[in-house]
């Protein structure tokens, strides 16, 4: 299985990073050694000071597919969770100055949480979904996926043109404002509407 990351796709976040607004979806991949184990506490690497927690709606793959017509994207995926992309916010600006590829800042070991996932027809739409993420008891990100700059069904469609899609194959759609550095003992706890997905520690 692969993990599918896409970058700046809430216009709040492109902001608060200073980024500039692709014209594309943003596309970059995370191996499967980036998945953080079940009930396993996420450590922070010794190589970053600066590393940011980016809660992200996740689809899982359930068919193989490739140049999916975007009328046809939502047969691929009947289940949606929810995760955190980690990212070395301090190396990941110093690749970029460099224009160097972000890999070592977005795909190192652990720096993918996987929570459970909820049935697809478990929401009116899956283009107005509500997700949270606290820390330490207190939200510190929200996001609805009616805000997505690409939303599921178009990433679907983007992504198929390039990478054939496989079962169990997840893409992680993208992260809205709030992201923030983590310390360790910290508690972070991401919802989908009022359903509690994952929760970990830091250490």
């Amino acid at each position: 299985m692969k993990i599918i990351c896409i970058g700046r796709n809430y216009a709040a976040h492109i902001d608060e990073l200073e980024n500039e607004r692709p014209k594309d979806p943003v596309v970059f991949l995370k191996p499967d050694t980036a998945i953080l184990l079940k009930k396993q506490p996420f450590f922070i690497p010794e190589f970053s000071d600066n590393v940011h927690h980016e809660v992200e709606i996740l689809v899982k793959i359930n068919r193989i597919g490739k140049h999916i017509d975007h009328k046809f994207a939502h047969k691929y995926y009947d289940e949606i969770g929810l995760g955190i992309d980690f990212t070395a916010r301090d190396l990941q600006s110093q690749l970029k100055e460099k224009g160097l590829p972000w890999e070592k800042a977005k795909a190192f070991d652990g720096s993918a949480v996987i929570g459970n996932f909820l049935p697809k027809n478990k929401f009116e739409s899956v283009d107005n979904i509500n997700f949270t993420l606290e820390k330490n008891g207190i939200t510190v990100q929200k996001g609805n996926t009616a805000l997505m700059l690409w939303k599921i069904d178009e990433l679907i469609e983007y992504i198929s043109k390039y990478f054939t899609l496989k079962i169990g194959d997840i893409i992680f759609t993208g992260t809205p404002a709030g992201v923030a550095k983590v310390a360790p003992e910290d508690k972070l706890t991401g919802y989908i509407e009022k359903t509690e997905i994952f929760s970990i520690k830091v250490k």
